[in-house]
């Protein structure tokens, strides 16, 4: 027995010495793969990545078939599907098969959008039904999803009307559609009419029924919005005055009531915010904005537990061009940067202590960049 104890201590040395397994991640990528008025398109499609969630690099895995201006992405709640945009003057909207394990993706089918530039989409809880907003035309539309991930043509199509005060405001321009209340509500931020139009969702019939829209401050451009993870709160980030409306949320109409507003700039005086997106972690401690523009930044935010309002912590630079799309990695311990103009995906860590961004030095090229979705494990 006595000679055997050496023997047990080598093997558990061996044992605590193991290394352990890095959690990986997917992650999908949405670019522009041609040039727009606006922009240079660089890219061939959807980008697929590993992302190490202990260390905050990205690892190029695939491409997706080629599809066009796939900008914007949402993956389905079973995480078998995924469905992009095709922001063109004529708007597309495609849906992908993902393989086991994610790493690539299979066309499945397309329809229109039903609307010009597409720029947004999301899907319910169910998979029931792809929701998407079209920019160029001021519409949403909702389409039916059948049983292998393909989509039906729109079941419904609601043009939102009226103009704003300023030059980009000569018409509608829906911004994005985001779903709340166990699917009850959607709304729809219209940057051209500086409203939130509010809809009661029918999933029995796939239809919107239109409910008490809000109006921002005049000229503000309404662009995105983020609900709150556990209070009846929404926040509304505004792209032409850079600002974010917090917002009351009531669960039985869905009405919007405003309490507070806030600059996306600090102290910052004659800047261009041109705002672009807006996401708080799991906890609900903190939020963050993005800022195009002069500015090119995360504006921080910490989130008061009782109430919701909103304390400005800072500004972190996105070490690039145009931060457009940024997402929160599932751990929450991370905030990822699509700088559009710069070809490039920055990685910054969150303090959970404070909210603010650490600055890690972690940068992976990506051609054209603007929406980041992570494949939930």
């Amino acid at each position: 027995m006595l000679a055997l104890f050496p023997v047990l201590l080598v093997c558990c040395k061996e044992q605590k010495n193991q290394p352990v397994k890095e959690r990986e991640i997917i992650v999908y990528i949405g670019t522009y793969t041609e040039s727009e008025p606006h922009l240079q398109g660089k890219s061939k499609g959807i980008y697929i990545y590993s992302f190490n969630s202990d260390s905050g690099k990205l690892t190029y895995k695939n491409v997706s078939p080629a599809t066009v201006n796939p900008s914007y992405l949402a993956i389905s709640p079973d995480k078998k599907y995924l469905y992009a945009v095709n922001e063109t003057g004529t708007g597309m909207i495609s849906a992908f098969r993902l393989t086991a394990g994610g790493d690539s993706l299979h066309f499945i089918n397309k329809v229109s959008s039903e609307g010009d530039s597409p720029c947004f989409i999301e899907t319910d809880k169910d998979g029931r039904y792809v929701f998407t907003a079209n920019y160029g035309s001021g519409n949403i539309a909702l389409f039916p999803v059948n049983d292998d991930g393909s989509l039906q043509p729109a079941n419904q199509v609601e043009q939102h009307k009226g103009r704003g005060l300023t030059d980009r405001q000569e018409s509608p321009h829906a911004h994005c559609i985001r779903l709340w209340h166990n699917d009850r509500f959607v709304y729809s931020c219209d940057l051209g009419t500086d409203k939130v139009y509010v809809y009661t969702l029918d999933k029995t019939n796939g239809k919107l029924l239109p409910g008490t829209d809000y109006s921002t401050m005049a000229g503000a451009g309404p662009r995105h919005m983020a609900f709150h993870p556990l209070k009846n709160i929404a926040y509304v980030i505004n792209e032409l005055n850079g600002t974010i409306e917090c917002l009351k949320t009531d669960t039985v109409s869905g009405e919007l009531v405003h309490f507070q507003t806030v600059s996306t700039s600090g102290d910052s005086a004659g800047v261009s915010a041109g705002c672009a997106d807006i996401h708080i972690t799991p906890d609900g401690e903190f939020l963050y904005a993005s800022n195009r523009g002069t500015l090119n930044s995360i504006a921080m935010y910490t989130i008061d537990r009782e109430n919701g309002t909103l304390a400005f912590t800072g500004l972190m630079p996105v070490k690039g061009k145009t931060p457009r799309n940024f997402a929160i990695d599932p751990t929450g311990n991370w905030l990822l940067v699509a700088n559009q103009n710069s070809d490039q995906i920055v990685s910054f860590r969150i303090d959970h202590k404070t909210g603010r961004l650490v600055d890690t030095g972690i940068i992976a090229d990506v051609p054209s960049p603007v929406c980041i979705q992570f494949l939930q494990p």
